[in-house]
Parts: C-alpha cells; sequence; structure tokens
C-alpha cells in the first residue's frame, strides 16, 4: 500500500512540475480584488438655439404721390387770375400779369406743399431673432479601477464598474 500512495504522490509531482511549463507562453485568468471605483466623468457642451420676440410701435408717413402737384396747380390758379386783372385789349400788360400770376401761384402753392405733413401712423411691429446659448452636461464615460492582485496594487480604465472582484489575464512566459 505504501509503494501505491508514494506512486500517487509522485505521479502528482510530476503532473504539477509539466504544468507550469506547459502554462509558458499561454495566457489563464484570475480574480483580482477591486479596492477602489472612481467615475470618469467628460464635460460636453452643445449650442441651443432659443428664438426671442418682441413688439413695438412704430411710426410711419404715408409717402405723398403729389410731389409738384400744388405748385403746379397754383401757378395755374395764378396765371388765370394775373389774366383776369388786366383789361382786356392791353396784350403787353396781360402777358406779363398772366406770367406773374403764375410765378406768384406756384410759389404759393410749392409752400403749401412743403407745410404739408401727413400725420403719423402708428402701428405694432413684431421682430424676432434667433440666438444661440450653450449649455454643459456632464456625461458618464468610464471607470477609474484600482485593484490589487498578488499584493501589488494596479489602476485600470474600463467601460463599466466591475463590482468586488476583476478579472485579470495572467500570461506566463520565460525570462531570458
Amino acid at each position: 500500500m505504501n509503494r501505491l500512495r508514494i506512486a500517487v504522490a509522485a505521479a502528482a509531482l510530476l503532473g504539477a512540475a509539466v504544468s507550469v511549463p506547459a502554462l509558458a507562453g499561454h495566457e489563464a485568468f484570475e480574480r483580482a480584488r477591486v479596492v477602489d471605483v472612481q467615475p470618469i466623468r467628460e464635460v460636453v457642451r452643445y449650442p441651443v438655439s432659443r428664438r426671442q420676440c418682441w413688439t413695438e410701435e412704430v411710426e410711419e408717413h404715408q409717402v405723398r404721390r403729389d410731389i409738384g402737384g400744388r405748385t403746379l396747380i397754383g401757378a395755374i390758379i395764378g396765371g388765370v387770375v394775373g389774366n383776369q386783372l388786366v383789361r382786356p385789349g392791353d396784350r403787353g400788360t396781360r402777358h406779363v400779369a398772366t406770367a406773374a400770376g403764375a410765378i406768384i401761384g406756384g410759389a404759393v402753392g410749392n409752400d403749401l406743399e412743403r407745410g404739408y405733413r401727413d400725420e403719423p401712423r402708428w402701428h405694432e411691429r413684431r421682430h424676432c431673432r434667433v440666438s444661440d446659448d450653450y449649455r454643459e452636461e456632464e456625461h458618464l464615460v468610464g471607470y477609474r479601477v484600482t485593484y490589487r492582485y498578488h499584493g501589488r496594487v494596479y489602476t485600470s480604465d474600463m467601460d463599466h464598474d466591475p463590482g468586488r472582484f476583476v478579472q485579470v489575464r495572467v500570461d506566463v512566459s520565460p525570462a531570458e
């Protein structure tokens, strides 16, 4: 029986000795205890369009369409009146009176036209403007995970919170 135990123990030792070289150049996975997890945040800035509208009262004058009309009417009326003031038969004086009446009437009409002002009209006008404001949001982009493996502390950035343990890859290769 002792021989059987010795043979089993020898086989177990031989298997353990063979398994270490068999791992050389290969990777294995183990668990490491997580000691700290810190979220990694990034501030994102983006534009937000905002429309602002307001109403204001605006004064508006109507454009005159008869510019020069009052001057012309005044000249015609003045010419007719000047023509009527002179006795019939006195042609030279009649032409001078007609011309003087037309000039005086045109000047009076022109003065009236310059003094003529439309009453202003008030109405509401709506204005709008689009402006961009900027907003900032904080986004979670990952986690900085600190873990302990065989007495040494390591840190790695991950896209998720691993919990209490993290799986680590162990690569065994000969030191040359």
